[in-house]
């Protein structure tokens, strides 16, 4: 094999390679030689086909898989020889005129992954915001499950509803010309009057309904309502009134316990504090490893592969594009985000540049994830499969080291900042969680990297800017290191809601004129997920729902 350098530019590499015609036919003899003996053909007897007719039978396929073959061998022979750390797969392109016969000559053209001056992780200082789970939330959500598993009592005849109740009807609705809208026809919705979990005005009429009684109340739906040939115009629905019930006394006792399947009331209390501690400690290690990648951002500026800034772009870039379709004025949204677009491609870089040098602490400094936790993962993911499915995937994890190395990243990147926070110099506050989400979300947090994002300091806070401080500080999602090792953003665990309200009640207004839920801001695209790097295995760390929390971990 003979090989040119043809370009070597900063992290751009691209070499010619020559294959010898002599050395593909040699591998084409070998496999003829190993074939032979197992064709059949009539009038010959097993193994005793002439090897010309098994050429002229198999040769072109030979050929093509020993030519693969001498490729793929060659480029790996080209990455070990020069020493290459590949930031993508290389890009490999055959000669035009080549035949067989011929020698092969390729063009190959890769990025490699830069070398990551040694990483400063010395005299690292972080302060450590910390707020205890006090009685008073624990006894605010015990009261909250009381609420939303409380019972509700028949009414007696001619009872008129009122805010609190729960009213059962069924519903037409219909233009100011009378002509019934699809989607605007129900039976059986239950609401509770006051909830606010119709569109306005529309709970407000009900009040002083009876059961049995039929009526018309007219509304007008809200501008940005998701089915637009009825956003901002009137209309009327016509009620029939079915039943309407009064809630019983919503009690923090031992039954309501038992009524979720508890021991007592003393456990239910513990899984509540559990759950209070576990997101406040998810707060808390959100507003630390957003200061923990501002210092390090801050100390280490290096080259970072276009390849994988650009890769990291486009998944910043979909993420927000798909956010858009859900905003009230999605062209807008879209424009906005243009203006913004060169923002969005620095953040990029910062966290390709990030999740290298996470990567890079975590190999210099024997950080790993060992057998043991990666059967587990693989275990963990596989609940989401049913049946043989299960089997599947994990031969598959199994067999694709890419697709190892990504279920692997997320609990890599979290031993990796670990770590970072055992190193570093941690002062203790204890604070309250409405400062520490301040914290989370205030702009000056947000001001980080080897190049300051002043644009993310000077602009007023508004929902395009906050999407963009966000994927800010996440580390891009799969860095490809040295190794392999990738590190990627954490899921996002949703909060846990305290419970949900009555089935019958969500059933029925599925079909009512529900109220369009606030539109997810762009800013919830996982290019905030939480810190470092593209290409390199840096994974954020996991954010809670909250929008404070998905602000974060970088």
């Amino acid at each position: 094999m003979q090989t040119v350098e043809t370009l070597n530019e900063g992290l751009k590499r691209a070499y010619t390679l020559t294959i010898p015609a002599k050395d593909i036919e040699s591998r084409v003899d070998a496999e003829l030689a190993r074939v032979a003996p197992q064709v059949r053909m009539p009038g010959f007897r097993p193994g005793k086909v002439p090897a010309n007719l098994v050429r002229k039978m198999h040769g072109p396929a030979l050929m093509q898989d020993a030519l693969n073959t001498s490729i793929q061998e060659s480029i790996q022979a080209l990455i070990a020889e020069k020493q290459l750390r590949p930031a993508v797969q290389p890009s490999v392109a055959l000669t035009e005129g080549y035949e067989p016969g011929k020698d092969a000559e390729l063009k190959i053209e890769l990025e490699v992954l830069p070398q990551v001056p040694a990483p400063a992780i010395e005299g690292l200082k972080l302060e450590k915001l910390v707020v205890p789970a006090a009685d008073e939330v624990i006894d605010e959500q015990l009261q909250k499950f009381a609420d939303q598993t409380k019972s509700w009592d028949d009414t007696e005849e001619g009872y008129a509803a009122q805010n609190g109740d729960l009213v059962t009807m069924d519903f037409v609705g219909k233009t100011m010309d009378g002509v019934a809208f699809d989607g605007g026809t129900g039976t059986d919705m239950a609401v509770e009057l006051g909830s606010g979990r119709l569109i306005p005005g529309f709970e407000d009429q009900v009040v002083g309904a009876k059961a049995g009684e039929e009526r018309q109340i007219k509304v007008t739906f809200p501008e940005e309502y998701q089915a637009k040939e009825l956003a901002g115009q009137d209309a009327t629905f016509d009620l029939t009134i079915k039943s309407v019930k009064t809630a019983g006394e919503a009690k923090v006792d031992e039954d309501l316990a038992k009524n979720l399947g508890l021991e007592s009331l003393e456990q239910l209390r513990g899984l509540i504090r559990g759950q209070v501690e576990s997101e406040l400690g998810n707060l808390t290690r959100t507003h630390m490893k957003r200061k923990l990648l501002d210092q390090l951002a801050a100390g280490h500026d290096f080259e970072v592969p276009p390849s994988m800034v650009e890769a990291e772009f486009q998944q910043i870039w979909a993420q927000l594009e798909h956010e858009a379709t859900h905003e009230p004025d999605p062209k807008a949204a879209m424009e906005e985000m243009e203006k913004e677009r060169d923002d969005y491609r620095k953040i990029a870089e910062r966290r390709v540049r990030l999740g290298l040098l996470l990567s890079e602490i975590g190999q210099a400094n024997g950080v790993e994830v060992t057998q043991q936790e990666m059967s587990r993962l693989i275990a963990q993911a596989a609940q989401q499969y049913r049946g043989e499915d299960q089997q599947r995937f994990i031969q598959y994890i199994q067999q694709e080291p890419m697709a190892a190395a990504q279920l692997r990243a997320p609990l890599y990147e979290d031993k990796v900042v670990d770590f970072l926070f055992e190193k570093a110099e941690v002062t203790e506050r204890e604070t309250t969680r409405e400062e520490l989400e301040a914290a989370i979300e205030s702009e000056d947090g947000f001001a980080t990297g080897t190049h300051h994002h002043d644009h993310d300091n000077h602009k007023p806070k508004q929902k395009k800017a906050a999407s963009k401080k966000k994927a800010d500080e996440a580390p891009a999602e799969d860095a490809a290191t040295a190794d392999g090792e990738e590190v990627k953003p954490a899921k996002k665990t949703a909060k846990k809601k305290a419970a949900e309200p009555a089935a019958e009640a969500e059933e029925a207004e599925a079909a009512a004129p529900a109220k369009k839920p606030a539109a997810k801001k762009a800013a919830k695209a996982t290019t905030q997920d939480d810190g470092a790097t593209a290409d390199v295995e840096a994974k954020p760390a996991k954010k809670t729902a909250k929008k404070s929390t998905a602000k974060s971990e970088g």
